[in-house]
């Protein structure tokens, strides 16, 4: 009794976990994950940042030219692509590993689309005479727009694997077992999907800052 009353009366008893008691219980390939994407973020704030200011000393006026087209059907197949991969964790946990399947098999595809429309896009660009060895303002949304699409592409690349073992496990009554009662592939969709959303929402942030500048 007197035990009970001494753990209550503990400095902090009661309490709840406070920011770094929080992050000392991420497993540390989220960790990893939540300080890269703060990296990236920083990264592409400060293009953004050189953008505006470049195209501000040049003098040169917006909407000149219209933002080409296929940058705004990409980030449409994006957004879908974001949908699909926000359903795998609802069917991860219905033990599900076809529809799984099926699932990482349609978001790597919308992917690969998005990346597809993204070098229309910048072909678009050219057609308007926005070239990289032109204005240097031009230059940034070849530079950001490639930055952007080699960070889908890694995340492709982790998507990929993890489709790959979804497939191998989905074969077997066993290895659908193992897979799914693993928590190490839990933290595997976790991650990817958090990190698709994130790529998404980066997008729709630079898409919006390319309507107002270009």
């Amino acid at each position: 009794m007197n035990s009970d009353k001494e753990s209550t009366n503990r400095v902090g008893a009661g309490r709840p976990a406070s920011a770094f008691q929080r992050m000392e219980r991420l497993p540390p390939l989220l960790m990893m994950l939540y300080l890269g994407l703060v990296g990236i973020t920083v990264l592409f704030v400060i293009l953004v940042v050189a953008y505006a200011h470049t195209r501000a000393i040049s003098g040169t006026p917006t909407g000149v030219y219209p933002l080409p087209r296929f940058f705004s059907l990409s980030t449409v197949v994006l957004l879908i692509s974001s949908y699909t991969i926000s359903q795998a964790k609802r069917l991860y946990a219905t033990d599900d590993l076809r529809a799984l399947q099926r699932c990482l098999g349609a978001t790597l595809l919308l992917g690969s689309v998005y990346a597809g429309l993204q070098v229309l896009g910048w072909r678009e660009l050219m057609a308007q005479g926005v070239v990289l060895d032109g204005v240097a303002s031009g230059t940034y949304i070849y530079l950001i727009s490639a930055l952007h699409v080699a960070h889908l592409l890694g995340g492709m690349l982790f998507l990929l694997a993890l489709l790959l073992r979804t497939s191998h496990a989905a074969r077997d009554a066993v290895r659908s077992l193992v897979f799914i009662r693993n928590p190490y592939r839990r933290l595997q969709l976790h991650m990817i999907t958090l990190y698709w959303h994130f790529i998404d929402g980066l997008w729709v942030a630079l898409f919006m800052a390319f309507l107002f500048l270009y």
